[in-house]
């Protein structure tokens, strides 16, 4: 068999269903063999940094590696981005790209960088196929490893030489695996401080954000009544309109959530990753931490917890909730007051009718026209930290935001790559001004796919997250202003929809409009961020440290 058609003869044994690409000449010969083949679709994207982002949303959204292909050179090095976002961001994702032949060329150094060595700081695995006979272990392995947790990128280079050889080697299936479930002393250690602790609160992180995991972790707290954190990667893995959720980590400190997990004593850590920011910081004498997670602790000056249970998260918390029952002395009253103040003071901004729109009224405008499954991709910006806190999410993956790497340009690809994963469902990209215009060229990838989506843009005319921080650290105004085209005529220009916001009451029947309609929309929204400072900072940590 030729070489490239054993490539996708493997990819097909892992189940691959689309890959997200920019073909370069070096990929000609894989680009032939995925023509014929009957189970993957080829999605040619605008740029190589769109690619990666939709298969890395198609890995967290599914488990299984999202796959993209580039060409050498310039089309690797658009793939780094994507790279970092997937790796840090805990996505199973395989990046392939081409390269020159290995064997003998006559193009000397053209084009060519050690793609294999840039890529290694940035994924789990990274080789060059050398021989046609290596493909179907090195395919394996690549998955494998991608997928286990934590899940993250993998890189593998074919040479175009190594791609026209033929090979007799079959595909190799992919491996049954289970993982390891934690031993029993460390269930019952941790069941004894849950049960000794006055006032225990779960806190629930990135890791979590798994089907099988979320059931267990609604039916533990369905059981034993222990309210619930999340952090931003946490968000939906507990439904957050329950009695039982007080609310989410979206700034580092000072926030009503903060109080409630100052006044815990116990704080039972599901799925914490050090990606993220901080959720809290732990200190000599403060609340003990018990880490429940797939892997051991990476313990640094904020984070060394007294008890780790190391395994299989929902088998943990299985084991957890079979030993555990409601304590008479457990005390929730104070958790039960923050997070009714934190609701109040989310609920007065719901109200508002100034426009441009305040975030805190269009996060409100936004859930309002989303159904319990609907998806939102959120790119990076100022609003990340609005949805974050005052968006209820009532199902896990269905509030798609970066707080790993945190880059601007993944809301409009993210939101692409959810809708061809679940084209049943609403899908909305939100994102700023400044980061939509980063990936803007694939509105043409999503009308040219015929995708059902809506494309939010909340537009301030700066960069806006970076502004505010720069006010805060009483610097001038300076640097971050800048123009935007005509959103409305840029998207036709496209093919899509373009509609724009004139004022506040506008925005929840303008978006369930292009829903009912279909096809690609981009709605111009203009946003005033100028109370981010009094709600973010000085107002909420004056009435937190009340509460």
């Amino acid at each position: 068999m030729k070489a490239s058609d054993l490539f996708v003869r493997a990819l097909e044994a892992e189940g691959v269903e689309h890959v997200f690409a920019i073909p370069g000449e070096e990929n000609l010969d894989l680009l032939e063999s995925l023509r014929g083949s009957q189970k993957i679709k080829l999605v040619v994207t605008r740029h190589e940094q769109a690619a990666g982002f939709m298969a890395a949303t198609y890995g967290r959204l599914t488990g299984n590696s999202g796959v993209c292909l580039s060409t050498l050179g310039p089309g690797a090095t658009n793939l780094v981005t994507a790279a970092a976002y997937a790796q840090l961001g805990a996505m199973p994702m395989v990046m392939i790209t081409g390269q020159k032949p290995i064997k003998s060329s006559k193009q000397g150094q053209f084009q060519i960088i050690d793609v294999v060595d840039m890529m290694r700081p940035l994924t789990k695995f990274t080789k060059q196929v050398v021989s046609g006979e290596n493909i179907p272990a090195r395919i394996r392995e690549a998955f494998r490893l991608a997928e286990e947790e934590r899940p993250g990128a993998t890189h593998l280079e074919l040479p175009e030489d190594i791609a026209r050889e033929h090979s007799t080697m079959p595909v190799l299936e992919p491996s049954q695996t289970r993982r390891p479930i934690a031993e029993e002393k460390a269930i019952r250690n941790a069941a004894e401080a849950i049960t000794a602790a006055r006032k225990p609160l779960l806190l629930i992180g990135a890791a979590a954000n798994r089907k099988l995991t979320s059931k267990m972790l609604r039916q533990f707290v369905e059981k034993l009544g222990i309210p619930a954190v999340t952090t931003q990667m946490g968000k939906g893995v507990i439904d957050e309109t329950g009695p039982h959720f007080v609310g989410n980590t979206a700034l580092s400190d000072g926030d009503f959530v903060h109080r409630a997990i100052d006044q815990a004593d116990l704080i039972i850590n599901v799925g914490h990753d050090v990606v993220e920011k901080p959720p809290f910081f732990m200190r000599p004498g403060g609340p003990e931490v018990v880490h429940i997670n797939f892997n051991s602790a990476q313990v640094d000056p904020v984070y060394f917890p007294q008890i780790e249970v190391v395994g299989d998260i929902a088998n943990s918390l299985w084991q957890l909730k079979e030993r555990l029952s409601p304590q008479k002395h457990w005390s929730f009253s104070d958790f039960h007051r923050i997070r009714d103040a934190l609701e109040k003071h989310i609920a007065d901004g719901k109200e508002d009718d100034r426009f441009p729109t305040l975030p805190q009224r269009l996060v409100h405008e936004v859930r309002q026209v989303m159904p319990e499954d609907g998806i939102i991709a959120l790119d990076n910006g100022m609003y990340k930290i609005w949805f974050a806190r005052n968006y209820p999410a009532s199902s896990p993956n269905t509030v798609l935001l970066d707080n790993a790497l945190a880059t601007m340009g993944a809301g409009l690809p993210s939101a692409m790559a959810a809708k061809l994963v679940h084209p049943e469902k609403r899908v909305l990209a939100v994102c700023g001004d400044g980061g939509f215009m980063m990936n803007s060229q694939e509105l043409e990838t999503a009308v040219r796919l015929k995708l059902d989506i809506v494309v939010l843009i909340l537009r301030d005319d700066a960069y806006g997250m970076i502004k505010w921080k720069q006010a805060q650290m009483d610097y001038h105004d300076f640097g971050l202003d800048f123009g935007n085209p005509d959103f409305v005529a840029y998207a036709r220009a496209y093919g899509a929809s373009g509609h724009l916001i004139e004022s506040t009451a506008d925005i929840a029947p303008t978006l369930e409009r292009c829903f009912n309609e279909g096809g690609v929309h981009v709605v111009d929204a203009p946003v005033d961020y100028t109370d981010n400072d009094r709600i973010l900072n000085n107002e909420i940590r004056e009435l937190s440290s009340k509460v």
